[in-house]
């Protein structure tokens, strides 16, 4: 196996991060109810799983979840997030890319959802501007559009410990919903020789 990249292989992380961030953003759309926002990250996760679940069929050269995590972290920062959310994206990209190549050898079917689950570490940098320095701005400008009530709810549902949940949240997400993908998409997997 080649460690060079090839033409199809981009488009493939082109591809696959957008339908990963697609089933995120749409799942994003239910923190608009203030008491559903904490709980979105398992969900996101669980939805975002499944095509991340597909795309670990087609990465199989070091680097490419960490060009997902890249990727992820900079339409992350175009949204108007924290430059930080730029490192967690690589970093979330970088340890699963270590995981699913050091110790899945690309095709572990097994380690497939424990890999899901790390890449959703991506999506703290999403919820960064709610916890430490960010939080009285980002709660000012959701003050000007959502109203006093919404940000009263928010920001009694995300004390400062509530940031080490909402990864823990995420990542179960991840885990559970690369399970549900591995369950429902077998024959795929199976196809793209993939191991238990």
């Amino acid at each position: 196996m080649s460690k060079k990249y090839e033409v199809k292989d981009l488009i493939n992380i082109g591809i696959y991060t957008a339908l990963h961030f697609l089933c995120i953003f749409i799942v994003a759309m239910i923190g608009f109810i203030p008491q559903t926002f904490v709980f979105a990250g398992i969900i996101e996760g669980f939805l975002g799983a499944i095509p991340l679940m597909i795309f670990l069929t087609k990465a199989k050269k070091p680097g490419m979840l960490t060009i997902m995590g890249l990727l992820l972290g900079l339409i992350t920062f175009l949204m108007g997030r924290p430059w930080p959310c730029i490192i967690i994206g690589i970093c979330a990209g970088a340890v699963t890319d270590l995981v699913w190549g050091l110790c899945a050898k690309y095709k572990s079917l097994k380690l497939a959802p424990v890999c899901c689950g790390l890449m959703m570490l991506w999506l703290t940098g999403m919820g960064l501007p709610l916890y430490f320095g960010y939080r009285d701005s980002y709660l000012a400008s959701l003050e000007e559009g959502y109203g006093q009530e919404y940000v009263e709810i928010i920001r009694s549902l995300t004390p400062d410990w509530m940031f080490v949940g909402s990864i823990v949240i995420g990542v179960c997400g991840g885990f559970l919903g690369g399970l549900f993908a591995k369950r429902i998409l077998r024959k795929h997997f199976e196809k793209a020789n993939m191991t238990e």
